[in-house]
């Protein structure tokens, strides 16, 4: 086994764990929450620290991956994870809106650095001649991460049914803490050090390639998590009557086949495997997304058959959007620069964590004062307006590499 793929395995081993404890805390805030009377808006803002420092971290952690080494970052966000699984498992009373909200910032923090420290490791882990091969192993890491945060919603559920809050979050702090340990040992040390010492300015992308695929990551993340984040477990549980145990395991499903989809990306979105997507075919998948959210809240006002209305189209959406997310994570990762690498990918995730910061503010608000048929609508003109950009974006991926 070659070196760069015990790092490859190391990356995703650590990605894995993190997901899972991410999935199952996201799980267990929202069903835990509403049990407890908490309003759609309010359970969603229980996330804006999650996402709001997300996207303080994607801007920031570039810099420091490139300055300190992937490894580093890599590690600190494990670490961070159980800091903030281990704030949750104090008494009930304490559990107040503000605590919470600390908490999921400190786990919007490590998640970010976890995501931003896998992504541009396998940058370094590939041949630049070798586009194709980088596909394949985003889509793998990218879809394999996906299906194990569904299955972290089920675990959420099932945790939450059989443990209960505090004994969810302090087994899940418990079992990351020797995955984190494991890392400090096997992970490379110089991984995504950058040669030349960026400044801190360096953090804004200075390529326009980069620019715009980040804008049209922030509408595509927005699309999804418009509906699915809050509006949509609460839908069904409310209006369907389904129990936490079939919301749970329905939504973990739905992001285990949205996963294992990611993984076949490249062979979905072209004949010839050995020939990497470019901006033509990442507006067109884009472009048919747009459609799916439309025909379901048209489902929905015409109150014909909600619920297979809503489930078909849920299976549909979560197709294309993995085949986007995928074409998405593969163009960011190539348009990168090799020396500092971490900097244009935490810029293009810094937009990611602003789409869902932006989504789930919208996910509470308007559902409770709309319902779940104005989500889909605005998940749908968020869609049109990532395809639009997708458009802008330059044909040849060289272009994107900022001279010097």
């Amino acid at each position: 086994m070659s070196a760069a793929i015990r790092q490859y395995l190391v990356i995703t081993g650590n990605y894995w764990a993190f997901t899972l404890t991410d999935g199952a805390l996201r799980m267990l805030v929202v069903l835990h929450f509403h049990e407890l009377g908490y309003s759609p808006l309010e359970i969603a803002l229980l996330f804006i620290f999650y996402e709001f420092f997300g996207v303080l971290t994607n801007l920031v952690g570039g810099y420091l991956g490139a300055r300190m080494g992937l490894n580093r970052t890599m590690n600190v966000g494990l670490f961070l994870q159980i800091v903030a699984l281990g704030m949750l498992a104090v008494p009930a009373a304490m559990l107040t809106v503000p605590w919470v909200m600390a908490a999921q910032a400190l786990s919007g923090i490590a998640k970010d650095l976890n995501k931003m420290s896998a992504k541009s490791g396998i940058k370094l882990l590939v041949p630049d001649a070798q586009q194709d091969k980088l596909y394949k192993w985003v889509a793998l890491l990218t879809g394999s991460k996906n299906t194990l945060k569904g299955v972290g919603f089920f675990l959420g559920g099932a945790l939450l049914m059989f443990a209960g809050f505090k004994g969810a979050v302090m087994s899940m702090a418990v079992a990351l803490g020797l995955v984190w340990l494991a890392s400090l040992v096997l992970l490379k040390q110089e991984l995504g050090r950058s040669k030349a010492k960026p400044k801190f300015t360096d953090i804004l992308s200075k390529s326009r390639a980069i620019n715009v695929l980040s804008a049209a990551r922030l509408f595509l993340f927005g699309a999804r998590d418009v509906w699915f984040v809050v509006a949509l477990p609460v839908y069904l549980h409310t209006v369907f009557g389904w129990d936490f145990w079939r919301v749970g395991g329905f939504l973990a499903l739905w992001v285990i086949g949205y996963g294992f989809i990611q993984t076949f990306a490249p062979r979905i979105t072209g004949r010839d495997p050995s020939v990497p997507p470019g901006r033509a075919a990442a507006a067109g998948w884009v472009a048919l997304l747009a459609v799916v959210p439309a025909l379901i809240a048209i489902g929905l006002e015409l109150d014909v058959a909600p619920q297979p209305v809503l489930i078909i189209g849920l299976v549909i959406f979560g197709v294309l959007f993995a085949v986007n997310s995928s074409l998405h994570s593969f163009l960011i990762v190539s348009f990168a620069r090799g020396d500092g690498v971490s900097l244009d990918v935490g810029f293009y995730y810094m937009s990611n964590a602003a789409g869902r910061l932006l989504g789930t503010v919208l996910s509470g608000w308007v559902f409770q004062a709309y319902g779940l048929t104005a989500c889909l609508w605005v998940s749908t003109a968020f869609v049109v307006l990532a395809a639009i950009l997708t458009r802008a974006l330059p044909e040849q991926r060289s272009v994107a590499v900022p001279a010097g």
